[in-house]
């Protein structure tokens, strides 16, 4: 009987972001972080963890803050943990992640652990297109007519990529853009590291957003790519109980399916 595990098809690193306290979903009250609230019977973060099982567990490193030790308990010890002790911004969370990938020269996924309708497909179709085309950065768009909170993707007249908005900064016509940043990106990984240093957080949140890391590859000299999502749903994250709901309710019907 063999007992080894399959061989990995792509060579590549992750980094989940999983620090959240989960305010809006009163997680507090459970004494969890977001990303161990359950949908269709198991933790979100498991969810994405499980679409992300064609990586080695060890290239995988989970960003952890309020109640980590819970998400270290759940996920287990195959996985790399970093702690984000302030909540500073998605960029400044990648940051903490800078020890594990600073000898890394490949690709990197950077996702989040509450995004659990995003399928091992759209992962693995997002890694081979930054390696084909050698984009310095692949960012995951979807098109929705729902009215959700998330950057707007902005592209110049040839439909290039040219930046995120975040939903705060927008301005009116900005507002109207119905193709979304669904937060999760292919970065080569030493192009990452360098954007992350020139980071500011000149917003209304007064956060570092890693959303501002492909304009500044693009500043750089490098290429931004976008892959586009299979479905208005599949970018969807958790902050509401409403959210939670119909997360719960799409990985039910998927399941069944």
């Amino acid at each position: 009987m063999n007992n080894q595990e399959p061989a990995k098809t792509i060579q590549g690193k992750a980094v989940v972001l999983a620090a959240g306290k989960g305010k809006r979903l009163h997680s507090e009250a459970f004494n969890l972080p977001k990303v161990l609230r359950e949908a269709d019977g198991q933790p979100l973060l498991m969810h994405v963890l499980h679409k992300l099982s064609f990586l080695k567990a060890g290239d995988i490193t989970i960003v952890i803050g309020y109640e980590g030790q819970k998400v270290q308990a759940e996920a287990g010890p195959a996985y790399s943990y970093v702690w984000q002790t302030e909540q500073l911004g998605t960029g400044h969370a990648v940051a903490q992640a800078r020890p594990l990938l600073k000898d890394f020269d490949g690709p990197v996924l950077v996702c989040y652990g509450d995004s659990p309708l995003i399928s091992q497909e759209t992962y693995e179709g997002m890694f081979k297109a930054q390696q084909e085309s050698g984009d310095a950065a692949t960012v995951l768009s979807y098109v929705t007519d729902l009215k959700l909170p998330f950057g707007r993707i902005i592209k110049d007249e040839q439909g290039h990529f040219v930046k995120v908005v975040e939903e705060k900064d927008c301005d009116a016509e900005q507002l109207k853009i119905k193709e979304l940043n669904a937060g999760v990106y292919v970065f080569d990984c030493q192009a990452l590291l360098k954007a992350l240093n020139r980071l500011e957080n000149h917003n209304a949140q007064h956060e570092y957003y890693l959303t501002d890391v492909p304009y500044l590859l693009m500043q750089d000299g490098g290429t931004v790519g976008l892959y586009q999502s299979r479905g208005q749903y599949e970018g969807l994250g958790v902050n509401t109980q409403e959210d939670l709901d119909l997360v719960s309710r799409i990985l039910h019907e998927e399941r069944q399916a």
